[in-house]
């Protein structure tokens, strides 16, 4: 019984009480997570995992809370607060948890607002104003503005998954300051809550009242004594966060915070980052949608060029010119390495540039800006760099670009190794004259201390964020403070702003003070003290903030290890050395991880939150149901790093909290295209079920759903009796008790006649391996056995394309089918997956090396052989396969541009029908969705529509169980059957087995395989 001890010196000194929390007792966490379980409806996140996955942000700091808990309204946020006030609990708000400084991570009660306090509360379109909750993400609340023709035009990077408290309390910026300033120029008012559970109204000071006016005058009060220290040391630049905004009294931005020059207190909480008071609701300064934007791409052959141009570039547009901002050679390299991103970014570049700036000119009409190209081309040739600037008018190539550059920050993190380029001095601000000097004496001092630094952002306001590449599990904290030590004085010379955009958190939080100067600081924490008294509010930030490089607070400290494993796959990519000063990789397994490459691989998650989004792509679709940390890319990488490095217990990666985490990943692979640093939970869940299963055994349902390329042939044969169970209700409540499969759901129909047991008109192996105009049909054992008609109408396309088929098969027949082992990964059977991949490979090698193409229809399957299969140990062989294996669509589509398709085009008859098209996971990790758009495109009159979709919800076996039938439906209900339903004469076309199971089972409508649309419109 030691709780009083804690709550004893909880009541004598409020940073005491800080670290007593820190090291609390069960019983003071299990008072807490009581009454918050008793009083309200929230989620009450306690256990170990839960922690851990909200110990982290996107900093490098790890603080573990005591608690997690998800209020269901924003009320309960008030009833939290005021628990947590009687217990002596500190309270740490949090949105999007993407916070750069470790603002949203520590020792007290965590509440996030994300997954439920996000609502619209009120909008007024010709007042311009919103009135929103703290949770709501700006790309949400846009989306919801864009028909009135409105925007919040403070747009962040992260516009995805940033949530306007967690904007309001850092005071971000975004892209386009220099037209539209900051979050304090943009937010009208705020109701908050104060740690003494007073709800306050902040805005305008002359009208406000109450406890809000009487800190109001207290402040002001401070601004008039301090007045010659303010006008001294505040930094006069738009981009400065730091600290609090004692200055709403006596104004020091460029940009003032009123257009009136009025004092609206609400200004006061912008930028406390939670310190102050806890948000209910901000409103919000609307803004009219540009009509239309052009840009211009400058291509600069040396990085100091581009810095000392944008001072001349700001100067263009006559207030049409809405940002400038700078891309690297680095981040070029990188963003050229990911197939995401790699075309987009060739489309801006001449040459081979040492940096970019996007120059972007915003306003009524395209006729009106491209004039301002044309200037932006005359300025660069009076500065002597005629034909440098690629033009872009048109709105498609400008918005892949600027997601590119959004996507600047992520594409940074993706470098291998332990060194990556760390935020600490990255967002320090100077005036643009002085913008070139201080990135050339900051390129020195990096590289001083052997390292280097990659650069980007907002070259328009003199923010660029830089990153010196450290290696924070030795020796890296020890260079961080000396590069920080070095930076500080190169940003007073140049009179600038050390704390630019990304805010204080853990990280600046020491170097207050020093920008401000001890009266000013004083003023600070007496701010600190008014609003705070109990310093409850997320102590230690801004106030008696604790060491930047305090190694105990880091992700990585100095006792962190990791558990030896043995991994069944390939993870020696990811197991090496970088070196920081040039960024070159060593050879596969040279990383000396103990866990030989997955560690280092699950490490690759730098917490930056991509994963959170809902717009586009597939990730991730578990979370876009439930919106639950646990079930997000972020959150189950974090369990798997906290399970590696022994966090959760010795049971490692084979833990249930790993389990848990893991239980509604569907293997989409979304996060392998869409993570900008390449997560690829889908392969590190078949590395974990290996492991799991190893040690807990395999169930009925592993069974039958792995080792269902075995007995297929014999299930087969009885056809008849086994189909029988989707019309017997007893068979169905006996398969979910045995098996684990859901009753709700049908099962695929076998056939006793199938593709495997008919007679084909195919090639042999000898024929095709010596025709010079052969390929090979990969049929897998979903199109063989349950949906035979697709196998047989791809062969038919095939030969009247003029094509030799040979249809894949064993060297030595045996009554079997080839298989890629799918199924196997599926159920943690991995050394048979290897077993059939080998074999797979094997047969098809000879094919391989003659350069005939390998042809598969069900995109799990064929773009099995160009991903997990190199990841079995099966050498060059599966490399040689992979490099020939083709989805049916994409090599079409390759021969139809080499002219190679004439005579299947002239044979195809028109289609007059719409045409939806849903595309399969795989097929969009992989960039196979618009090979299938232009074979569609094949048949005259067939315009195809690409249904905007994430995972159908079936994801193989997943969408059959009992266990997640219901998130199942809610995924295909997202977005995918309500576009089915919205059209019922259309064509729908999806090329995956499951995709099509769920269509037909969710909308009662069939969908087809683009191969059997192309055999229908055949001419005899």
């Amino acid at each position: 019984m030691n709780a009083p001890l804690p709550l004893e010196v909880a009541r004598g000194a409020p940073f005491q009480a800080y670290d007593a929390v820190a090291g609390a007792s069960n019983e003071v966490a299990g008072r807490l997570a009581q009454r918050l379980a008793t009083e309200t409806q929230g989620e009450v996140l306690f256990s170990p995992a839960d922690r851990g996955r909200y110990s982290t942000d996107a900093s490098i700091y790890q603080v573990t809370p005591i608690g997690v808990f998800v209020p269901r309204h924003a009320d309960e946020v008030k009833i939290a607060i005021d628990i947590c006030r009687e217990l002596k609990v500190p309270i740490v708000p949090r949105g999007g948890g993407t916070s750069q400084c470790g603002q949203t991570v520590g020792a007290g009660l965590v509440i996030d607002h994300s997954r439920h306090v996000r609502s619209i509360l009120s909008f007024d379109a010709e007042k311009r104003t919103a009135l929103v909750e703290p949770g709501i993400v700006l790309d949400h609340l846009n989306l919801g503005l864009k028909k009135a023709g409105l925007w919040y035009p403070v747009d962040v990077s992260t516009s995805a998954q940033a949530t306007l408290g967690g904007m309001a309390g850092n005071n971000s910026c975004g892209s386009r300051s220099i037209a539209y300033g900051n979050m304090v120029h943009n937010v009208l008012g705020a109701q908050a809550w104060t740690a003494d559970g007073q709800l306050h109204d902040f805005g305008l000071f002359e009208q406000s009242s109450g406890r809000a006016r009487e800190i109001g005058e207290r402040v002001r009060q401070m601004a008039i004594e301090l007045a010659p220290q303010i006008d001294a040391n505040w930094p006069k630049v738009l981009r400065r966060v730091a600290g609090y905004n004692l200055d709403i009294f006596r104004n020091q931005s460029e940009r003032p915070y009123t257009s009136d020059g009025s004092v609206n207190l609400a200004h006061l909480l912008i930028g406390s980052e939670g310190t102050l008071a806890l948000t209910r609701s901000l409103m919000l300064q609307l803004a009219e949608l540009p009509r239309a934007k052009v840009l211009g791409v400058v291509n600069f052959p040396t990085f100091y060029q581009a810095m000392d141009s944008a001072q001349h570039i700001v100067k263009l547009g006559d207030g049409t010119l809405t940002a400038v901002e700078l891309v690297d050679r680095t981040m070029i390299d990188l963003a050229l390495q990911n197939p995401a991103f790699a075309p987009v970014v060739r489309t801006a570049l001449t040459g081979s540039p040492a940096a970019i700036l996007l120059v972007e000119f915003s306003g009524a009409s395209r006729a009106e800006l491209e004039p301002k190209l044309a200037q932006l081309e005359e300025l660069m040739g009076d500065l002597g760099l005629p034909g440098s600037v690629v033009r872009m008018a048109d709105e498609a190539p400008q918005k892949n670009l600027w997601e590119v550059r959004k996507a600047g920050l992520n594409i940074m993190m993706s470098l291998k190794g332990d060194g990556k380029p760390v935020s600490f001095i990255e967002d320090c601000a100077v005036p643009l004259e002085h913008l070139a000097e201080y990135t050339d004496s900051l390129t020195q001092v990096f590289r001083k201390h052997g390292s280097k630094g990659t650069w980007y952002a907002h070259a328009s306001v003199g923010t660029l964020h830089v990153r010196p590449i450290l290696d924070m599990r030795r020796e890296g904290a020890a260079k961080m403070r000396a590069i920080a030590e070095e930076a500080s004085e190169l940003v007073r010379k140049h009179k600038g702003a050390y704390s630019g955009e990304h805010g204080d958190g853990l990280c600046r939080g020491e170097w207050i003070e020093w920008q401000f100067g001890p009266q000013i600081n004083e003023a600070f924490r007496r701010i600190k003290q008014l609003f705070d008294p109990a310093a409850l509010l997320s102590p230690q930030r801004i106030v008696d903030a604790p060491k930047m490089d305090d190694t105990r607070l880091m992700r990585f400290p100095p006792s962190y290890r990791v558990i030896p494993l043995a991994p069944v796959l390939d993870w020696t990519p990811w197991d090496v050395q970088n070196n920081p000063a040039t960024e070159e990789i060593g050879a596969p397994g040279s990383g000396g991880d103990p866990a030989h490459g997955f560690a280092k691989a699950v490490e690759m998650c730098n917490n930056n939150g991509h994963c959170r989004k809902f717009d586009a792509g597939t990730m991730c679709p578990s979370y876009r149901v439930t919106r639950d940390e646990k079930h997000l890319t972020r959150g189950r990488a974090n369990t798997l790093r906290l399970a590696l490095s022994g966090q959760l217990g010795a049971d490692g990666i084979a833990s249930q909290e790993v389990r848990d985490a893991l239980d509604l990943c569907v293997g989409c692979k979304g996060c392998k295209r869409d993570c900008p640093t390449g997560v690829d939970m889908a392969k590190m869940k078949v590395e974990f079920l290996h492991h799991y299963k190893a040690r807990h055994g395999f169930t009925l349902k592993d069974r039958l759903v792995g080792r269902l390329p075995d007995y297929a042939h014999l299930a087969a044969r009885f056809a008849g009796l086994v189909n029988r169970r989707n019309a017997s209700p007893l068979m169905k409540r006996l398969g979910e008790r045995l098996a684990g499969l859901s009753a709700r759901r049908s099962l695929p129909q076998w056939k006793q006649q199938h593709f495997f047991n008919t007679a084909h008109a195919g090639a042999t192996r000898a024929q095709a391996l010596s025709a010079a105009n052969a390929v090979v049909l990969f049929v897998d054992t979903f199109n063989g056995y349950f949906e035979s008609d697709n196998a047989a109408a791809a062969l038919r396309v095939l030969q009247a394309a003029g094509y030799l088929v040979h249809v894949a098969s064993k060297e030595r027949p045996d009554g079997r089918h080839l298989c890629c082992g799918r199924t196997y990964l599926s159920s943690g059977m991995v050394d048979q997956a290897k077993a059939k991949a080998a074999e797979l490979v094997q047969s098809l090698l000879p094919f391989a090396r003659r350069g005939v193409a390998i042809v598969g229809l069900e995109p799990s399957c064929l773009l099995t052989l160009r991903d997990e299969a190199l990841a079995m140990g099966l050498g060059e062989a599966a490399q040689a396969v992979a490099g020939q294996a083709l989805l049916f669509e994409e090599f079409l589509a390759r021969e139809a541009k080499a002219g190679r398709l004439e005579p299947l085009k002239a044979r195809l008859a028109p289609l007059d029908k719409r045409v939806l098209l849903h595309g399969h996971c795989h097929q969009k990790a992989f960039g196979a969705v618009s090979p299938v758009m232009e074979v569609l495109r094949l048949v005259p009159g067939v315009e195809p529509e690409l249904i905007d979709s994430s995972c159908c919800g079936m994801a193989g076996s997943f969408g059959y169980e009992a266990d997640h039938y219901d998130v199942s439906m809610q995924m295909a209900e997202l977005n995918l059957l309500p576009a089915v339903r919205k059209y019922p004469g259309a064509i729908v076309v999806a090329d995956g087995t499951s995709c099509r199971h769920q269509i037909q089972d969710g909308a009662d409508r069939p969908a087809v395989h683009a191969a059997v649309l192309l055999a229908r419109q055949l001419a005899a």
